[in-house]
């Protein structure tokens, strides 16, 4: 690959066309929003200047109900010799395509899974992609060169090629990406108007559950209306086990003690379900799950800290396989939760006492 167009130069857009200047691609951006393109181009994430002519390939990086409109476009200019689209919903996308007769030997459907809370060209990155599955969606009549060009923009953004069907693309996202999204934003609205005592007792774990909630609606309203019927089945379902919970939350303040047992048997097989579903979701560079212990260290809020942290526990030998980092409310202090791997729990904890560190094992 040679030359790229890259139209839509939000977050996703903008990071791919980065990656691919970065590799010496030529990338010439389009976008309704002239001054978006003009600010991805000020990045360096190419030109806003046409191509000469075809180039080896086209990417579409706009919501799934515009995916078929622009494409037609590209396709009627001979934009590209190949196209994709890397909208966050396959099915729909793809039907419309087919039904306005488009050439889809020479299109393959794509959803890098990656993202942030933050949109528009000035949030992306060239590494977003780095190490990320990045799915594709071809059919029986895509093109060994379409889906060449296509394997090639995700190896040149770092990214991990994995092959599915659409219908089971969207089955897939619906579950682990945006019924997530709904959901956090649900907790997350519970605290709209909270006291604000009870708020400034937030700790790391409602900021784990609702740090997503602060992505932009707008963008997500383009993409829940693709799959609203596949994200409205799953939180059928949860709705079913929210419900059940809810009554065994009730039995465990019942005066019968058959009740109160029935309604602890009831939280446990939930949160065991839970425990086993969360054991599923791939560790370490996509390898089987790992379990780690934490150790947590008390660091002040200075300057140079954390990294002199660091450097302390590389000196001591252990590898820091992932790292939380929780403020203290109403002091200068923080906790560091280092995940380690069990054997080095220990050796961790002792050297970090050593050199002066709080340290609790967990």
């Amino acid at each position: 690959m040679r030359t790229a167009a890259v139209i839509g130069t939000g977050l996703i857009g903008t990071s791919a066309a980065l990656a691919l200047t970065r590799r010496g691609i030529s990338v010439h951006l389009e976008d309704a929003d002239q001054d978006a393109a003009r600010t991805a181009a000020s990045l360096g994430a190419g030109t806003t200047e046409p191509a000469d002519g075809p180039v080896d390939l086209a990417v579409i990086a706009v919501p799934p109900a515009l995916v078929g409109k622009v494409l037609a476009d590209c396709q009627r200019r001979g934009l590209a010799r190949c196209y994709t689209d890397v909208a966050s919903v396959k099915a729909g996308p793809r039907g419309e395509i087919t039904a306005l007769g488009l050439d889809t030997a020479r299109y393959i459907g794509s959803h890098p899974m990656a993202g942030r809370e933050r949109s528009g060209p000035l949030a992306a990155t060239a590494d977003l992609f780095e190490g990320r599955p990045w799915v594709l969606t071809p059919t029986a009549d895509t093109d060994t060169e379409t889906l060449n060009a296509a394997l090639e923009l995700v190896a040149l953004c770092g990214a991990m090629p994995i092959v599915m069907d659409a219908a089971d693309h969207d089955r897939a996202v619906a579950l682990v990406s945006h019924a997530p999204q709904l959901l956090s934003s649900l907790v997350a609205a519970r605290l709209e108007h909270a006291e604000e005592t009870a708020v400034r007792l937030s700790g790391q774990g409602v900021r784990d559950v609702t740090r997503i909630a602060a992505s932009n609606p707008a963008m997500w309203i383009d993409i829940l209306s693709a799959n609203a019927g596949v994200v409205a089945d799953v939180l059928d379902d949860l709705a079913a086990d929210l419900a059940e919970t809810v009554t065994a939350l009730r039995a465990l303040q019942a005066a019968d003690e058959g009740q109160r047992r029935a309604g602890a048997a009831g939280i446990e097989a939930v949160m065991r379900r839970g425990n086993t579903g969360q054991a599923r979701i791939p560790g370490k560079h996509g390898a089987p799950p790992t379990r780690y212990e934490t150790v947590t260290v008390v660091l002040g809020d200075q300057p140079g800290e954390l990294g002199r942290l660091f450097g302390e526990v590389g000196a001591l030998g252990v590898n820091i396989e992932d790292v939380t980092i929780e403020h203290s409310t109403g002091q200068q202090v923080g906790h560091v939760q280092l995940a380690v791997a069990p054997t080095s729990v220990r050796a961790l904890a002792a050297g970090l006492r050593e050199r002066g560190w709080g340290v609790r094992e967990q």
